[in-house]
């Protein structure tokens, strides 16, 4: 629009000296994409921290359930922490990721942090959202017994593991990986206990006794019976619960939780 005599009309010169320059568009642009970047930044570690987290299965411990050994592809799984932080307490049958309670358990762990300075405050910063394993020994086990309960085995009596003088279903333990136990006296021939006798034990409070799937080869709470927590977890050391496989593509799947006492 043009004023008499051929003057631009104060309004069209405004549109014009609103146009923003190429680089205010890129400027604007930066800013939207580093708003983003915070966003999911922020969400990632509220979900790492509140919800849940993902972990590698360090040891063959869990076989069958979890895959892990050395140069291998072990299972990657996610853990729920939101249950147990809303209250909900640990059961019989639950997998869960804990971090080691006592000096026993970290035998044979190292650090992942580098010695580096730098590098370290880095993967402690990467870990917040992640991608980085936390710098603690964390374990992968099954609840077998909670507070107040009394846990044993003796192979004389045949019956397997017992809480509270009851023999526990485990339809979670492969037999064929228990047969070639080393600790039997007749190697090949049945072990109820698939390793040394032990207990009882009773589980004080706000604790819990927990047992690898593969028994035969799984440092769990039987061999820390001699440190100050007599083997038993505290229940503030787990980090969640186990709820699923998502790593290797072929091993997806959710992680089964039977209640070994029913």
């Amino acid at each position: 629009m043009q004023q008499p005599g051929g003057a631009e009309a104060p309004e069209h010169r405004r549109a014009i000296g609103n146009t923003p320059s190429p680089r205010r568009r890129r400027s604007g642009i930066v800013r939207e994409a580093a708003s983003v970047v915070v966003a999911v930044l922020v969400l990632t570690w509220l979900l790492q921290t509140f919800v849940g987290r993902q972990y590698i299965v360090p040891s063959e411990s869990m076989e069958s359930t979890l895959h892990g050994c050395a140069g291998c592809t072990n299972d990657r799984i996610v853990i729920d922490k939101l249950s147990y932080t809303l209250g909900e307490a640990p059961r019989p049958g639950e997998v869960v990721v804990f971090k080691a309670p006592t000096q026993s358990w970290d035998e044979n762990w190292t650090s992942p942090r580098s010695r580096n300075t730098f590098a370290r405050g880095a993967q402690d910063v990467l870990s917040w959202f992640g991608f980085a394993p936390p710098d603690e020994n964390d374990l992968v086990k099954r609840v077998v017994a909670t507070a107040g309960q009394t846990v044993e085995c003796h192979r004389a009596t045949g019956t397997g593991v017992t809480v509270d003088g009851t023999p526990l279903h485990e339809p979670y333990i492969d037999a064929e990986l228990q047969r070639e136990d080393a600790s039997t006296e007749q190697p090949g021939t049945p072990d109820p206990c698939h390793g040394a006798d032990f207990g009882p034990i009773t589980v004080p409070a706000r604790s819990l006794w927990v047992m690898g799937d593969n028994r035969a080869h799984s440092a769990d709470s039987r061999y820390h019976i001699e440190d100050q927590l007599q083997g038993t977890v505290p229940v503030s050391a787990v980090r969640g619960k186990v709820v699923a496989i998502i790593w290797p593509v072929s091993r997806w799947s959710t992680v089964a939780t039977p209640n070994p006492q029913h």
